[in-house]
């Protein structure tokens, strides 16, 4: 579950000056008691459920090398210990079972984290793949996943944490080549470079000394990204534009929702200037560039002139546009109508959304689902994390 909730400075940072790199734990690729899947079909669905012995706090697709190979990326909260861990762990059949062919989680690779996740992300290019995710005692890292064979260790780790970058938890982060931006609760808005010798810097971009919290961030460009917080606002901010945000999204919200909070946000990469948000009461909505102040409502309790069928009344955790429902439909989609969008809720929600039509719920959980990603090899295969220490994944057929 997500937890709660400038400076224009500049340093280069040492790894080995912060944090020692902690020992890597490679685990046996099968271990004596894999993760099986507990199965469940419906209509066009399958769903795969694998109980846990952990809280799970995050969790990401992690590109493969090989059309054979899957890998999820797991931080792993043990409440017995009250210790963290980022994990990868291998998705595979069950050859030795029955005919259903019932799949396994592995794990196979481990480091230890600090602290408990509060956000987590990958990169992926021709040339590298990047792991980030930062903490709630402010700290952010950055690790490099190695492939060998059927297996991936985590062997690298970067690391950034004092009082003037974040003073608390980090909200947010969103990675982007060599980039990483960081947002806080304690109104802090920084931008941290990975250079080519190995080391980190950042900079500040923005400080509202606490005025203003951020919970939200995403790039838009390798120049623009935007960020989100208090009373579903959006903040546009270009480093050509530097010192405050170029554009800015308030909104003329109903005076119940006008406290709303911006839980997540996302940013189709053919489409920059339209942005996607999720937050408190079921809220999902787009700000389109080109009108600057007037919200798309896909969803949401009272946030609209018109009556709009919401799929949850509680806090959107997660929202992504689904390319998986884009490319089934892609000739009834023209350049200004709002592409497809998945979502999870804090009701146990998974749903998928297009403006104007009614949602289709995917599932309805007796726990939140607190977060979720899409396979962006495979769009059809969705992962999500239950409240009740599990992890699904559901395939559409």
């Amino acid at each position: 579950m997500q937890l709660p909730s400038s400076l224009v400075s500049s340093c280069s940072i040492s790894i080995f000056a912060l944090n020692r790199p902690p020992r890597v734990f490679p685990l046996p690729r099968t271990p004596k008691t894999p993760n099986m899947a507990v199965i469940q079909t419906q209509n066009n669905l399958q769903i795969h459920r694998f109980p846990l012995s952990k809280y799970v706090d995050a969790l990401r697709w992690l590109p493969t090398q090989s059309a054979f190979d899957k890998f999820v990326l797991l931080s792993l909260f043990d409440s017995d210990s009250s210790s963290s861990s980022i994990e990868i762990h291998s998705l595979s059949s069950d050859s030795n079972n029955d005919s259903n062919n019932s799949p396994s989680l592995s794990p196979i690779s481990s480091i230890p984290s600090s602290s408990r996740t509060s956000s987590l992300r990958v990169f992926q290019s021709l040339h590298k793949t990047l792991i980030a995710f930062s903490t709630f005692s402010g700290s952010l890292h950055i690790l490099f996943p190695v492939y060998s064979g059927d297996d991936v260790l985590l062997e690298t780790q970067l690391s950034v944490q004092d009082r003037s970058f974040h003073n608390g938890p980090i909200s947010c982060i969103d990675l982007l080549e060599s980039e990483c931006v960081t947002v806080g609760e304690d109104g802090r808005v920084n931008l941290v470079h990975l250079g080519n010798s190995g080391e980190l810097s950042y900079r500040g971009v923005f400080d509202s000394n606490g005025l203003v919290a951020y919970t939200a961030a995403r790039w838009a460009s390798p120049k623009e990204f935007v960020t989100g917080g208090l009373g579903f606002s959006l903040q546009w901010w270009d480093q050509r534009k530097p010192g405050e945000p170029a554009l800015q999204f308030k909104g003329n919200w109903p005076q119940k929702t006008a406290h709303g909070i911006v839980h997540s946000i996302d940013i189709h990469p053919s489409r920059k200037h339209t942005c996607l948000a999720g937050g408190s009461s079921g809220t999902i909505f787009a700000w389109d560039l080109r009108w600057q102040q007037q919200p798309i409502i896909l969803s949401g309790v009272g946030v609209g002139e018109s009556p709009i069928y919401s799929p949850s009344e509680s806090d959107v955790w997660e929202v992504q546009y689904d390319c998986y429902m884009q490319s089934s439909n892609m000739s009834n989609i023209s350049s200004s109508r709002m592409l497809p969008v998945l979502m999870c809720s804090e009701d146990g929600i998974l749903a998928t959304l297009e403006h104007g039509l009614e949602p289709v719920e995917l599932l309805a959980e007796p726990c939140a689902i607190n977060n979720f990603d899409i396979n962006k090899q495979n769009y059809s295969n969705v992962i999500f994390s239950l409240e009740w220490e599990a992890v699904a994944i559901l395939t559409r057929q």
